[in-house]
């Protein structure tokens, strides 16, 4: 083997007598390399050019200048502990020998061996040294692999704007990183304790804080919580930290490893948004105070006029309310707009770092927690963006006997052994016209819903049948299927059940639910082209009724996956975001798959490029983007290459009207898998 950096031959001083041949011959017999020194200084330079172990006479070395080899031995890495033979007279091992003794402190990994040594003794410490450098070899590659992978999940963190920090236990000492030390107003570099942090704790925050600390280390669950603190400048700020304890070996609580964020934006927004009910509560007010006035002149008059006061305050109620949800609608589906684009950043960061990092458990189990806390912020936008109607539907014919059928597993594991589902479907109903992952996910939050109205348990009953409309005011005429899901439960008070469809209310205890599950019901019902009703009496449960339309086409039978095949080539791929942390992590993950990206930041950076002579083989581009959106530079890039693939991400249901391009679309966030198999399918 050639010197290197992982070198296992053995470099042999020994430069009297036939030692030095002895040895090496005897080492190449055995299978390993061997090189003889003539001198310390040789020896010196052999070991820094790459070694596995030094066998040396001790009177080469035992009145010679030794500071260098010391000096060398002294600043070897940590993973490194270079072992030496050092060969000695009869009689002369370090339990009699002072200079052996001597030599073998300062040398440190030392082993003796009395001449005349029998060949067996050679060969077997030589191997075992071998081994031993070995395996140290292997620590320092664990330990370069640990080094990259902590910084990709530094990257990570650092992509989806999250600050690190440990509280070690029971010294109370925090670690935090500069990003979570920067949401408390501390600079790079500047000194943050835990006292520190906990100064900074809105005085209206501080008990509210330290009881979930407590809670946490006793119980040993997690830790979240969301509180305002004091930077230095006097501003106010809001974060929300996440942590999980660490046990040692013998169960105790070592410390607990979190992130925070800052979250000062989405509670500003909330706050605004509370003002606004406010106001259009005082609104409500003001009306029915004038409306009561109003009742007062007109109980002066006939009972017709009555009639007339009593339409119009119901028609300004029912646009008020449409209004107020109007504009709810659009606030959150801007907001999960703008987070789909953060973790899809997060996702596929995390999608390249899980393929990168050693196997690992705890790294694995680090990576998967980060990931699955990811999936459920795609899920919770999915929530948002179904309740502001801006969710992508794929409308078909759907069975709806068959499809609560199917679901009656999923169902029973989800609500638990003390619910009993019973379906109650009407036989000869035609399908209806929905989005079939849609609807089972509207389902399996009705009953979830009726779970914990029933504390006690109980029976859901699923009930499918058929309505005529002729006149109603949000449905048009036609054929309806009614899905009802009814509970015996807690029931709903009137107030209640008025603000139930209301995004973020909730009845549920504080970090039970998100208020967004009949939000999303509903908004789901409206896009599909039905409603969702509710009613509710308390102490007797709840009835949630789904009105989906009537499909005009029979129902649609799943065809077989076909088998995927993947490409067979390298692509060229012109990629298009003005965001840069999804084009960093979407490049990575383009390049990861084997193809080569070029990178253009807008719609007009796009088309200089695609007007080149610049092979491409296909464009992958974001909708919503200043300056030129993705249909309008698919639009150009059909004048230019009418032949070129276009693949349009995004995470925005809403299309400009108009636009007459069928493009194959991938929604946001997605995983590399999504990714590669929407390429193949493009580039077969």
């Amino acid at each position: 083997m050639t010197p290197g950096a992982s070198s296992e031959r053995a470099v042999i001083l020994a430069p009297t007598g036939r030692d030095s041949a002895v040895a090496a011959a005897l080492i190449e017999e055995a299978g390993y390399c061997a090189n003889a020194c003539s001198d310390l200084a040789a020896l010196m330079k052999e070991i820094e050019s790459g070694a596995g172990l030094a066998v040396v006479a001790d009177e080469a070395i035992k009145t010679a200048d030794l500071r260098g080899l010391v000096d060398w031995l002294s600043n070897q890495p940590p993973w490194s502990d270079f072992p030496i033979v050092l060969l000695t007279r009869r009689g002369g091992g370090p339990e009699r020998n002072p200079d052996a003794a001597r030599l073998g402190q300062i040398l440190g990994n030392v082993t003796f061996i009395e001449r005349p040594f029998h060949p067996t003794t050679l060969v077997s410490i030589v191997g075992s040294a071998v081994r031993a450098r070995r395996r140290q070899y292997q620590t320092r590659s664990i330990l370069a692999d640990l080094t990259e992978s902590e910084g990709l999940l530094q990257t990570a963190l650092s992509a989806g704007r999250l600050g690190a920090l440990e509280l070690h236990l029971p010294e109370f000492m925090l670690e935090a990183s500069e990003i979570c030390a920067s949401y408390f107003g501390r600079k790079p570099g500047e000194s943050f304790t835990f006292e520190d942090l906990s100064a900074s704790v809105h005085p209206d925050d501080r008990e509210r804080r330290l009881e979930a600390i407590d809670q946490a280390i006793k119980s040993g669950g997690d830790y979240h919580i969301e509180y305002r603190n004091i930077w230095p400048d006097g501003s106010q700020h809001w974060v929300e930290t996440r942590a999980r304890p660490v046990r040692r070996p013998d169960g105790s609580i070592k410390s607990l490893v979190g992130v925070c964020s800052d979250i000062t934006a989405r509670k500003t927004a909330e706050i605004e948004r509370e003002n606004l009910l406010e106001q259009l509560a005082a609104e409500r007010t003001a009306l029915a105070e004038l409306t009561a006035t109003l009742e007062q002149r007109v109980e002066q008059r006939s009972a017709d006029l009555m009639k007339e006061v009593a339409a119009r305050e119901k028609a300004q109620e029912q646009l008020r309310q449409a209004q107020k949800m109007e504009t709810i609608g659009q606030l959150t589906g801007g907001v999960a707009h703008d987070f789909n684009n953060l973790l899809m950043a997060v996702m596929g960061n995390l999608d390249l770092l899980r393929k990168r990092i050693p196997n690992d458990p705890r790294l694995r189990r680090l990576v998967d927690g980060a990931m699955q806390g990811a999936e459920r912020g795609a899920s919770l936008t999915q929530r948002l963006l179904a309740f502001a109607r801006q969710q992508d539907l794929r409308t078909v014919s759907v069975d709806l006997r068959l499809l609560i059928q199917d679901m009656t597993n999923l169902l029973e594991r989800s609500l638990g052994p003390r619910v009993e589902v019973r379906l109650d479907i009407k036989d000869g109903l035609p399908p209806a016209r929905i989005d079939p992952n849609q609807l089972e996910l509207a389902i399996l939050n009705l009953a979830i819903n009726a779970r914990d109205a029933m504390p006690d348990g109980g029976p859901i009953d699923i009930q499918v049948d058929e309505q005529r409309i002729t006149k109603d005011a949000a449905l048009k005429a036609g054929r309806y299927l009614r899905l009802s899901v009814i509970d015996t439960g807690t029931g709903m008070t009137p107030e209640t059940l008025e603000r139930a469809i209301e995004p973020f209310f909730s009845s549920k205890p504080l970090g039970k639910g998100t208020g967004l599950g009949l939000s999303m019901v509903h908004g789901l019902a409206v896009q599909l082209g039905g409603a969702l009703r509710l009613s509710s009496t308390v102490g007797k449960g709840t009835t949630a009724t789904l009105i989906l339309p009537v499909a005009t086409a029979a129902p649609e039978v799943e065809a077989s996956a076909p088998v995927k095949q993947g490409v067979t080539r390298s692509a060229v791929i012109l990629f298009v975001d003005d965001d840069p942390l999804i084009a960093m992590s979407t490049m990575e993950m383009l390049e990861d798959l084997g193809h080569r990206v070029i990178g253009a930041n807008s719609g007009l950076h796009a088309l200089d490029i695609l007007k080149s002579e610049q092979p491409i083989d296909l464009m992958m581009t974001d909708h919503v983007m200043p300056g030129m959106t993705g249909i309008e530079l698919a639009a150009a890039t059909r004048e230019v290459r009418p032949s070129l693939p276009i693949l349009l991400a995004t995470g925005y249901a809403e299309l400009p009207d108009g636009a007459q391009l069928d493009l194959p679309r991938l929604a946001k966030p997605y995983h590399q898998d999504q990714l590669r198999e929407r390429l193949d399918q493009l580039l077969a």
